[in-house]
């Protein structure tokens, strides 16, 4: 089956950071493809605001307003997920949160917390209750977390943010190691610059951010949202079958040179 032809017709995915940016794509993309979409994020509104659209446009969503740093909530949106369709075959763990920042030794503590908290203790909480969910069906399944170039160099981004980023993508490994013989596939996306909202304001406070943040890749430019989302897609459809405890990068080249 093509990409584009339903390629996740009958399964069942859960995206978080799905009020915006990458998430928001994903979700529309996933559903155009036939999937079943529980949408989690923080922004109640533009999140009920996409279901809406998904919905009409024939597609089948539910929201679920949540924190991916607190696993109570991470939890309510898995059984969204169970109790409206039945199940869960896929997920992408996308939430993510970064800051302009300072040398590390100027960098507060507050902002090193808080990076930890969303990129990597928010895809700890997501793994923590999917996999068993997984598990439990008996079917596998395939996950996808968001991590970064920033987890594979230093990019220039702030110190934690790099350190968070490397954490995800060990995650991600280790948990491909020990569930992959009982059909879960586990993958990260090493993301490069993306027109996300984050990006775009930290453009207009830093005009000259954007040359910065594409000047090393083959491809100098930023990514669409979506460009992002096709990955993920692949990585989660039947397509990426012999993939996992991936690093695959979307972004530009920036990590091939």
């Amino acid at each position: 089956m093509e990409l584009g032809q339903g390629s996740l017709s009958g399964k069942r995915i859960m995206v978080t950071g799905a009020s915006s940016g990458i998430g928001a794509a994903a979700g529309r993309l996933f559903a155009a493809e036939g999937a079943a979409v529980v949408l989690m994020a923080r922004r109640a509104e533009q999140l009920g605001a996409l279901v809406a659209e998904i919905r009409a446009g024939g597609g089948r969503a539910e929201a679920c307003v949540g924190d991916v740093t607190l696993a109570r909530d991470v939890a309510r949106a898995v059984a969204t997920a169970t109790e409206a369709f039945g199940g869960l075959d896929g997920a992408f763990n996308n939430a993510g949160w970064g800051t302009l920042g300072s040398e590390l030794h100027e960098t507060d503590d507050a902002v090193f917390d808080r990076i930890m908290e969303v990129n990597v203790r928010g895809v700890w909480n997501c793994l923590k209750q999917q996999i068993p969910v997984m598990l439990g069906q008996g079917s596998g399944g395939a996950i996808v977390n968001t991590s970064s170039t920033a987890g594979l160099f230093a990019t220039g981004a702030v110190s934690p943010y790099v350190a968070a980023k490397h954490a995800v993508l060990g995650l991600t490994r280790a948990a491909a190691a020990e569930y992959g013989r009982r059909g879960i596939r586990v993958n990260a996306l090493m993301v490069g610059s993306t027109r996300t909202e984050l990006m775009e304001e930290a453009i207009r406070k830093v005009p000259e951010l954007e040359l910065a943040a594409t000047a090393r890749a083959i491809q100098p430019r930023l990514a669409e949202p979506v460009e992002v989302a096709r990955a993920a897609l692949w990585l989660l459809s039947d397509q990426s079958s012999f993939v996992t405890g991936g690093a695959v990068p979307v972004d530009g080249g920036s990590s091939a040179v």
